[in-house]
């Protein structure tokens, strides 16, 4: 069980013997605003809809993704839990950048709609490690889920994870977006280590937005569970991403880049 994700609600379960009256741990989704500080008054750079916790590493990483992320910024909570502020000198830049919708858990394209526009502002991944073993890929979402105790609980989280070369765990977040769960991820690396020789692995399918934010965030390998959209497999193919998609013991599909992974 995992408290800080979700909550206990009342449900009534239908099942073949009939119906009862249960408490269901429901997966937590509450606002975020991030409001950017400046001298004409603040202003909203984004509105994301997320599960609380971690949410300093959830801005960091979408600042990253967004390609907003200042040289130099301060990140503090108000007196409001789900709001934050965000000063920098850049703040003309960034004011320039801000998103005046809002975010929804299901849909994380932050401001890219096309392979075309991303190329603008990202280059391709580097891999500074060696080839990658077959076996070692395969087990990664097994070793992620070791750590969704949200998931666990609610059924309603997905999980995200950034791995070495050789296949340690090195952080999981969890969230009711997919690519919110990945920002966090970002969030959590971009200070503390290079991401050219570690793998991302998420819980879910491979849509662009998941494609999107490894590319700005500088990842070139990602794993996941479930399916790889079109979009997401020509923009790996394009970044030169190595895209694995059905993910489990013993096997995987590798749509783009294959050469990193050993035969």
């Amino acid at each position: 069980m995992a408290p800080e994700l979700c909550a206990q609600l009342g449900a009534v379960q239908f099942t073949a013997a009939g119906q009862r009256r249960r408490l269901e741990a429901v997966a937590l989704e509450e606002p975020l605003e991030l409001r950017l500080e400046q001298p004409a008054g603040a202003l909203t750079l984004a509105v994301l809809m997320r599960t609380p916790g971690h949410d300093r590493e959830l801005l960091t990483g979408w600042l990253v993704s967004e390609g907003l992320l200042p040289a130099a910024f301060s990140l503090w909570p108000g007196q409001n839990p789900n709001v934050w502020h965000l000063s920098t000198p850049e703040h003309a830049r960034l004011a320039h950048g801000a998103r005046l919708a809002v975010s929804s858990s299901a849909c994380g394209v932050c401001g890219t709609g096309s392979i075309e526009r991303l190329a603008v502002r990202a280059g391709r991944p580097r891999w500074t490690g060696e080839a990658l073993l077959p076996e070692l890929v395969s087990v990664l979402p097994e070793r992620l889920q070791a750590a969704q105790t949200g998931f666990a609980a609610t059924g309603g989280l997905h999980g995200a994870g950034l791995f070495s070369a050789a296949g340690e765990r090195l952080c999981a977040f969890e969230d009711v977006g997919r690519h919110n769960s990945v920002d966090k991820v970002v969030g959590w690396a971009v200070s503390r280590l290079p991401l050219t020789n570690h793998l991302l692995c998420v819980s879910s399918r491979a849509g662009f937005e998941i494609v999107q934010k490894a590319v700005m965030a500088g990842v070139a390998v990602v794993v996941t569970v479930g399916a790889a959209s079109t979009l997401a497999i020509d923009t790996a193919q394009t970044f030169g991403v190595t895209l694995c998609a059905f993910t489990r013991q013993g096997r995987f599909t590798v749509y783009s880049a294959p050469e990193r992974i050993r035969k």
